[in-house]
């Protein structure tokens, strides 16, 4: 056993321990914890798929900025309202259950009878370098420089017109 398949079954054992126990949680806030141990455990899949950028995206993005605004939308919700929702509608439980034996059968199908390739194509070894951060960086500032010049300047002008508004309305 390689390093690499330890890694993998340590991160694999806390996304899916995490995913279910964050599906099986009634405490939101909780949940949304748990949320962000299976973003940062996938992070951790990435590293091991050497997507060094998709890695870091997945704990900055997903776990920094989309949690501060899902935690956000909850604080705001009621979630007593969810509880009386699921109480009215018992079907929706039924059917929840159904579709998720229908997925985890179709997952068991796909993992008991495929069949893993021979080795590794020139697509593949390829497809691994162009996930590093190397890799992106040397695209977007030669072949890419102008679209991100573009980007990099339309932000900047919505940025502006953010504090512009901002600043009429607090007048």
């Amino acid at each position: 056993m390689n390093l690499e398949f330890i890694l993998f079954i340590i991160f694999a054992a806390i996304s899916v321990s995490s995913g279910l126990l964050m599906i099986t949680r009634v405490n939101l806030v909780i949940a949304a914890l748990l949320l962000v141990v299976n973003f940062a455990s996938l992070a951790g899949l990435y590293l091991i798929l050497n997507a060094q950028f998709i890695a870091i995206a997945q704990v900055i993005i997903y776990a920094g900025a989309i949690m501060v605004f899902f935690l956000f939308v909850i604080m705001l919700i009621n979630p007593e309202h969810e509880k009386k929702f699921m109480d009215y509608k018992p079907q929706l439980k039924i059917f929840g259950v159904i579709i998720s034996i229908l997925v985890f059968i179709q997952l068991t199908y796909i993992i008991l009878l495929s069949k893993p390739s021979e080795g590794v194509s020139r697509e593949v070894e390829a497809s691994v370098k162009a996930g590093t951060i190397e890799q992106i960086g040397r695209e977007l500032f030669t072949n890419y420089v102008l679209p991100f010049e573009a980007v990099a300047y339309l932000l900047l002008a919505a940025a502006i017109g953010a504090l512009v508004l901002a600043k009429k309305k607090f007048n």
